[in-house]
């Protein structure tokens, strides 16, 4: 009578338990653990490949943004090449600007010297139009073009425009995080902070941080109660509340946020009521919208209910005996609220915390309507650059920033508290 034979090929042992298909025992087990693994993999995959598609590549394709140079290098080929003999003093040489000729006809005839242009004009206030202007008649222009070029523009005599357009022909370039981190190049290519009138971006993210950090405070302030009480009452009345706390999320963002705009702007219901108690005069009204005060108001209205809801579903899981057992131990209500049911709340805490931070520190909407100019975050000014100056490579820079700052404070809050400890069900 044949033996069983394993995996490789060799007779199973008498004494190797079989199954009933004359099988090894192990080798089915190994077998059965095998499928079970590629099913779940193969369960994952739609998954992965939407986590791919929508989240890693383009975060993926913002970082590479923010260094990507091209133009430079793609449509003033010639020039860029002949700048590597340059030793950027004084003036470059005649190779230099017949090569310019050349690339600029070429750009004007494919209609890219706008790309250049517009790339330089970063750089370089004006440079758009000269670019333009040297482009249209590059195809006209005689040797020595050193001197036609400075005819056409005194710009091109200047040394500083020349080490400009040698540092830009790189395809990658820091000049975009240096922009977002409010430093420059001075004439002589050395990295300087701007000056302190013209500083945009670093006070803007400190803004957006306190305002986050400030938002995280107040809804934890005003949701601990809330998410407290709904823990504590009778089933029926927990749940009106509940559905009181949902409400806002069966309504727009956009409603709720221009809803703030009727009830906080200086004609509006809270100053007129507070005109009708008396409190203030008519002349005397608030201003309460298109300003810090509106966005904070707002913001923390919004993202109340996402401090509220990790915070009830601990205090669900918190059993009443403990309070029980402080008091019958000496502890007066205080003492046993603050040393024994606080403590047990603290992954709820930090679990709403991280996610009301998150979502205030990339928020658009709601600081762009009831923001004003003091109001407004970094994120505002993303849009911006993405939408009107179409700086789309200072756009990934602010947001590359912006990204690594909020996965460094994730990282602090997972050494300091732990991501283990954080509960959101």
């Amino acid at each position: 009578m044949a033996r069983a034979m394993t995996d490789g090929g060799h007779p199973a042992p008498a004494s190797t338990m079989m199954t009933a298909e004359g099988v090894p025992l192990k080798v089915s087990l190994r077998r059965a653990e095998r499928r079970r693994r590629l099913t779940a993999f193969l369960l994952a995959v739609p998954v992965l490949v939407f986590i791919l598609v929508t989240f890693v590549v383009p975060i993926a394709d913002m970082a590479l943004n923010s260094v990507r140079n091209p133009e430079i290098a793609t449509h003033l080929p010639e020039t860029a090449a002949a700048l590597q003999e340059w030793d950027g003093e004084g003036v470059p040489g005649e190779p230099v600007f017949a090569a310019l000729a050349k690339d600029l006809a070429a750009a004007a005839e494919a209609r890219t010297s706008g790309l250049v242009g517009a790339r330089l004009n970063y750089e370089i206030s004006g440079m758009r139009s000269t670019i333009q202007r040297a482009a249209r008649r590059a195809d006209r222009l005689e040797a020595p073009f050193r001197e036609a070029f400075i005819e056409l523009d005194d710009i091109w005599g200047d040394p500083v425009t020349w080490r400009v357009i040698k540092r830009e022909s790189h395809p990658y370039t820091p000049s975009f995080f240096l922009a977002a981190l409010d430093r420059t190049y001075d004439d002589e290519g050395n990295i300087v902070k701007v000056a302190s009138n013209q500083e945009i971006y670093v006070p803007l993210f400190m803004r957006t941080l306190w305002i986050s950090l400030a938002i995280t405070a107040l809804t934890l302030l005003l949701g601990f109660p809330i998410a407290y009480l709904m823990a504590h009452l009778p089933m029926r009345t927990g749940n009106l509340l509940m559905i009181l706390v949902l409400l806002p999320f069966w309504t727009s963002l956009l409603v709720r946020t221009t809803s703030w705009i009727v009830l906080l702007q200086q004609q509006g219901v809270i100053n007129d009521i507070l005109v009708w108690v008396g409190v203030i005069g008519d002349d005397g009204r608030l201003t309460m919208v298109h300003n810090l005060n509106g966005t904070i108001v707002a913001m923390t209205h919004i993202l109340l209910p996402f401090m509220v809801l990790p915070l009830y579903s601990v205090m669900r899981t918190i059993p009443p005996v403990y309070m029980r057992a402080a008091r019958s131990l000496g502890a007066n209500q205080w003492t046993a609220f603050w040393r024994v049911y606080v403590p047990q709340t603290t992954p709820g805490i930090g679990a709403g915390g991280v996610l009301v931070f998150i979502l205030a520190v990339g928020y658009y909407i709601t600081p762009a309507l009831v923001g004003g100019q003091s109001g407004q975050m970094i994120s505002n000014y993303i849009a911006y650059h993405m939408q009107r100056s179409l700086n789309w490579g200072l756009a990934a820079a602010l947001g590359t920033i912006l990204l690594a700052g909020v996965v460094a404070l994730y990282y602090l809050y997972n050494k300091i508290i732990g991501v283990d400890r954080l509960k959101l069900g």
